[in-house]
This record gives structure tokens, C-alpha cells and sequence, in this order.
């Protein structure tokens, strides 16, 4: 099969079309013939292997995995005789191991049925960075599609970062839930945020959101460089924040210290520091389903590249300059 691949950590350059052998697949998995992958965050951090923890993981000095990609969107080639839920034919979406791919390897609890109203580029793109804004939300004490999301009406929520990926789910969820959105972006992205429903949105070069002027009932701090001094001068008394992401930080952790000080802190004041880490999970696609079934949420796609452009992709991502989410056809 035709993949991207990738012999060692680095930047975009370290990425090649190459052919290889098809993945094979153990019990409790399928074989996902990918029709578009997503580009995320987490497969630029693989990528690059940064911060250096994740090699405790994803292998010290070359990826464990040579393929890289996480999000996909495609039709089940082949199940795994202890797979329930799927049958070949099956048009799904989630997460696998390589997407960037013309086949992956996916576990059964990390797919969901495709909604049948998105396309496979629309639904490539929602795993990771919608799973995450899902989540940060839920840890901010927001819920979105359930009757648990009527207590979110009326919230003042703040997202930074909320021109990226999961930025821009995580505005359309602290909508859908009821709740007044301020969007922190750059200037030049702020019309992006305003299609996807944000009620105000502040210039980070202009204004500081921490000058003191508004309080928010919850902060959703995804740009991952804000000082818990900072964040907190702008959470209500008794506010939320949750931290994830942390591309800012040093070599070795990423963000990680800021946000094991931000759990370190948070039991000795009155306002609620916290973080999350993604996951995607089948309960938690499944719900994200049924909101893109239902129209509320829709994913907002920049641009999409061909399988042999993932370079090209990878650095009009790190060069900040995606509105929403990059797709990658195969």
C-alpha cells in the first residue's frame, strides 16, 4: 500500500511516500480502507517527537510506528474475529495507527459509524480535536446533547486558542450548551470564529482577555502558553479553568509542569484549576455523531492535501496558519 512514513523525529522534511506492506490485525480490531485522514496536533508532536516524554511512548529514537496520522474517516476492509460492533462495508471514523495511509489498523472501541449527512473529509477531521473540546468542556463542568447541558445556559466561557482544531469545536459545543463564548485569536482569524458562533471575540495582540475587565465562569485554555497568574486574574471567584495542549513549554514536558501546578494549586483556592488529556473513545464518537447528525456541530475543513503533499501540509500547520482543521485525501 502507498503511506507516508517516517525513519526519524523532525520536521516536515523526515516525512515519505513510500509503499509497504498492509497492516495486519489482531482479534479486537478492523481494517480501515481510509478514505481521508486528519492532520492533528498529536501527529505533529509525533512527528517531531516533542516534548521528549512522549518517547517514553511512541519510541525513544525513531517512532515505534513509521506511519504516522491518528484521525481517520473510511470503510472496514477486514474485522477481527472478537470485533461486535462492525461488519466489512462498514463506513466509520476515528482514530487508527497510521492514517496517512490507504489502510490503518483501528481498535473497535476508537471508531464510530460515519453519519451518513458528512462526508468521509468532514468526519476525518472530528476524532482527536473533537474528543478533546468534548472533554474539556465535560471538565469545566459543561455538557452539550444531554439534559445535564441546560445548566451551562447563561455561562461566560473564554477559549483560547479558538481558531485551531479543537478551538473551534470547542466553540461550537459552549454554544450548542447555552453559554456566552469569548474566542481568543489573532486578528486576522476572527471572521473564522464568528462563523462558528463565538458572541465576542479578543485580539490576542491587541488585548489581554486577563486585563481584568471581564470574569469568566470558565476558561478552556487550549493556546497553552498563558501563566496561571494570568488565567486566574481573568476566572470568576469561583470559576473553572482547564488547561490542555502546551506547545510552549520546554523541550522535556511540553506544558505538562503548568499543568501539574495548576492540580498542585487548585485544592488551596476558591477558583477550580484542572487539565485534561484527549482521549477518543467509541461512547464519546458516538455522541459527536448524533450532534453532526443533528447539525450542531459542523466541521470547518481549511484545506485538504493529497496523500504525497503531507509535507507541504505539515508545514503550513506549524506555521500557524490553519483556520479550523487540514484533511488529507488518499
Amino acid at each position: 500500500m502507498r503511506a507516508v512514513v517516517q525513519d526519524a523525529y523532525g520536521s516536515a522534511d523526515v516525512l515519505r511516500l513510500a509503499r509497504i506492506p498492509k497492516p495486519e490485525i489482531a482479534d479486537d480490531e478492523v481494517l480501515v480502507r481510509v478514505h481521508t485522514a486528519g492532520l492533528d496536533r498529536g501527529t505533529w508532536h509525533i512527528m517531531t517527537g516533542k516534548p521528549y516524554v512522549l518517547r517514553l511512548a511512541f519510541g525513544f529514537r525513531r517512532p515505534k510506528n513509521p506511519v504516522p496520522g491518528l484521525d481517520l474517516a473510511g470503510i472496514i476492509e477486514a474485522v477481527g474475529p472478537g470485533v461486535t460492533r462492525f461488519a466489512v462495508g462498514d463506513h466509520v471514523f476515528g482514530v487508527g495507527k497510521g492514517s496517512f495511509a490507504e489502510y490503518a489498523v483501528a481498535g473497535e472501541g476508537h471508531l464510530a459509524l460515519k453519519p451518513a449527512n458528512i462526508s468521509f473529509e468532514q468526519a476525518a477531521v472530528v476524532p482527536v480535536s473533537a474528543c478533546t473540546a468534548l472533554q474539556a468542556l465535560r471538565a469545566g463542568g459543561m455538557e452539550v446533547g444531554t439534559p445535564a447541558g441546560q445548566t451551562s445556559k447563561g455561562l461566560k466561557v473564554l477559549i483560547t486558542g479558538a481558531s485551531g482544531g479543537v478551538g473551534g469545536y470547542a466553540v461550537q459545543l459552549a454554544k450548542a450548551a447555552g453559554a456566552e463564548v469569548t474566542a481568543v485569536c489573532s486578528g486576522g482569524k476572527a471572521d473564522h470564529v464568528l462563523s462558528l458562533g463565538a458572541d465576542h471575540v479578543i485580539d490576542y495582540i491587541k488585548q489581554d482577555f486577563a486585563d481584568g475587565s471581564a470574569h469568566y465562569d470558565v476558561i478552556i485554555d487550549l493556546a497553552g502558553n498563558p501563566s496561571l497568574k494570568r488565567l486566574r486574574r481573568a476566572l470568576a471567584h469561583s470559576g473553572t479553568a482547564v488547561l490542555t495542549g502546551g506547545e510552549e513549554g520546554g523541550p522535556l514536558t511540553g506544558g505538562m509542569d503548568r499543568q501539574f501546578r495548576a492540580l498542585a494549586l487548585s485544592p488551596f483556592i476558591s477558583q477550580k484549576l484542572t487539565m485534561i488529556v484527549g482521549t477518543e473513545r467509541s461512547e464519546d464518537l458516538e455522541h459527536l455523531a448524533g450532534l453532526l447528525q443533528a447539525g450542531t456541530i459542523v466541521p470547518a475543513i481549511d484545506l485538504s492535501y493529497p496523500l504525497d503533499h503531507v509535507p507541504e501540509a505539515m508545514r503550513y500547520f506549524d506555521a500557524g496558519k490553519t483556520r479550523g482543521k487540514i484533511a488529507i485525501t488518499i
